[in-house]
């Protein structure tokens, strides 16, 4: 009994991977390391995956991270350029120098000796000040391979630069959610529930392609649906197991009393 059980975990976990790798945004965002990577060695080696706010960029980046070895880093709003290199090299394990200029000599010799990509998430927050030429020149000193991933405007905030706007390899649009993502999302977030494929064409269809949503809405619509004693979830169920309807975004109505 303990060896099934242990064997349906290790199934379900591996079908969850399987899921996820399969992802539209997986592969984009697969394909677009690869492709620098595998760049001629005149040709520029920065990447710019962006798209809209809940397109799964992230996801998709650290999980790529994690099958490709790279560096995995996400900026934030307060960061400053020493407190974003410090963060960079905790990733690679490295003690840090004092100096914001040694630091970055530590990231590039990591990068030009390792040959892993680095992998900068929620730029946007860099490309608010000139804290993106940080990323300039830790490409120009270790000719690496980087990826950095923002929202849709990304790519026009980074015009501003033009010495880094120069040196991007690849502009990647994220992909909006499909129904066979959907499906593959479900084995992650409704495991135990099959959903019919209309049911996923509507759901996908009514958050515009979020995947984001479409996730917080498998997971709902897989919990209502075992509080209910349901197995399988048509069209003819929606109404039943979600009243209010899928959660697109929208604010919800003002109650009345």
């Amino acid at each position: 009994m303990m060896r099934d059980n242990h064997s349906n975990v290790n199934n379900a976990t591996a079908t969850g991977a399987v899921g996820v790798a399969q992802v539209t945004n997986v592969a984009v965002c697969f394909e677009a390391i690869e492709r620098i990577q595998s760049r001629h060695p005149s040709l520029p080696g920065i990447g710019v995956f962006y798209g809209r706010s809940g397109d799964g960029k992230s996801s998709a980046a650290s999980y790529i991270a994690n099958k490709l070895d790279a560096y995995y880093v996400q900026a934030t709003s307060i960061c400053t350029k020493k407190s974003f290199l410090e963060s960079v090299l905790r990733e690679m394990t490295i003690p840090p120098y004092k100096t914001a200029s040694e630091m970055l000599g530590q990231i590039a010799e990591e990068l030009a000796k390792s040959g892993r990509p680095l992998i900068i998430d929620e730029a946007d927050h860099l490309a608010k000040g000139n804290k993106i030429e940080m990323v300039r020149d830790i490409y120009e000193s270790s000719q690496g391979t980087i990826l950095i991933i923002g929202e849709e405007q990304l790519p026009k905030k980074l015009e501003r630069w033009e010495r880094f706007h120069g040196r991007v390899h690849s502009w990647v649009p994220a992909q909006p959610a499909t129904a066979n993502d959907a499906a593959l999302l479900a084995t992650v977030y409704a495991p135990k529930i099959a959903i019919e494929s209309q049911v996923l064409e509507q759901l996908v269809g009514a958050v515009r392609g979020s995947t984001r949503r479409t996730c917080t809405n498998l997971e709902m619509l897989g919990q209502r649906a075992l509080e209910c004693g349901l197995r399988q979830v048509g069209m003819s169920d929606i109404e039943q197991l979600l009243p209010q309807g899928f959660i697109t975004g929208q604010s919800p109505k003002p109650r009345s009393f």
